[in-house]
């Protein structure tokens, strides 16, 4: 790797990938990079969707652009300096300025990881895509709603759910491409554990996203409650949402479990990349246990896991790691309030 570009993968990606960075720390070096680049890209990609202040054609089609570069399709170099200069932190201000560098680290790898990170790419930046035309004309004034389930199932695959089969056939390939794994079972509980993750944070960001004019309850479900999209702009409604938000908790902690299935099947051995998978899991069930006891439409409250509590459950991972019993326990302590939900 150029010694110019070496911090992107390390300071940049710091600061842009918020908690995920800690996964990514302690990630073995044989996949570190690779997920590293593809979250960097990915979030390249997200930046050039989300920012508003530009009109929505143009960032549809740099997000095209953008795509096909890291498809490989060509070579063309992308103006993305307009957009740099729109952007409200001087983390995604560089992101998209140092754009062509992390673009020429996909040639840092093998053919192979450059494929498996160009799918997974492609698959985020299409979920991506389906979003801006979905709200193309959402504001807090025109609430749009995802229509079904179905709906909410295919986006939080393709922007999460297709992570974990990239992540899955990247260690098996680098880090244990002998160990007896049940193959299919092992990528289905990988979706899961990205649609469980993608769906936490829909679930915590309702209040903000409904003020972006979007709503990712879907409509058909809403209705069968008595409300609109537009009702939950009230924190009031809250009692007559519950029972379905519930539902979806439930859904997303089943997800989780899943998820924790994957963890608990991966050789054991492979502790770094178990760990990695354990974080986030242990996290987002954290959350989902603050959701389900606070008022999820109140805009003035950002219902979030504390430092103490992570740093708590960080430790108890690594102590316990070394036996197999007490740390295969880890999910179904933190789960237990979330038992409620089946009653």
């Amino acid at each position: 790797m150029a010694a110019d570009r070496a911090d992107l993968l390390t300071h940049l990606l710091e600061q842009v990938s918020r908690s995920f960075y800690l996964t990514l720390r302690i990630l073995p070096a044989p996949v570190s990079r690779q997920i590293g680049l593809a979250y960097l890209l990915a979030r390249t990609t997200d930046t050039v969707a989300d920012t508003e202040l530009v009109p929505l054609e143009q960032r549809l089609d740099l997000l095209r652009q953008l795509r096909e570069r890291i498809l490989g399709h060509h070579n063309k170099p992308l103006e993305l300096k307009e957009l740099a200069r729109r952007q409200g932190t001087p983390a995604e201000r560089v992101l998209l300025e140092r754009v062509e560098e992390s673009l020429a680290l996909l040639n840092d790898f093998s053919a192979t990881d450059q494929a498996h990170i160009r799918e997974v790419l492609r698959v985020i930046s299409s979920g991506q895509e389906l979003d801006l035309n979905r709200f193309s004309k959402a504001s807090v004034r025109n609430i749009v709603s995802l229509r079904t389930d179905a709906e909410l199932d295919d986006y939080t695959y393709r922007v999460a759910g297709c992570v974990g089969e990239f992540w899955t056939r990247l260690c098996r390939a680098h880090l244990f491409p002998e160990a007896s794994l049940e193959e299919s079972a092992l990528l289905a509980d990988a979706v899961r554990f990205g649609k469980g993750l993608q769906l936490v944070n829909i679930l915590r960001d309702i209040p903000g996203d409904l003020r972006q004019g979007r709503c990712y309850l879907p409509a058909e479900a809403l209705a069968r409650v008595g409300l609109r999209p537009e009702a939950l702009l009230s924190p009031a409604v809250e009692p007559s949402l519950r029972p379905l938000y519930h539902r979806y908790l439930a859904r997303a902690r089943d997800h989780l479990e899943a998820g924790w299935a994957y963890t608990l099947a991966l050789p054991r051995e492979a502790g770094r990349v178990r760990l990695g998978c354990a974080w986030p899991i242990l996290l987002g069930v954290g959350t989902l246990n603050a959701l389900s006891t606070q008022n999820m439409l109140d805009p003035a409250h950002r219902i979030k896991v504390g430092h103490g509590a992570v740093r708590g459950m960080l430790w108890r991972s690594v102590v316990r790691y070394p036996f197999r019993r007490w740390w295969g326990k880890l999910f179904e302590e933190a789960a237990r309030p979330l038992r409620q939900l089946d009653t």
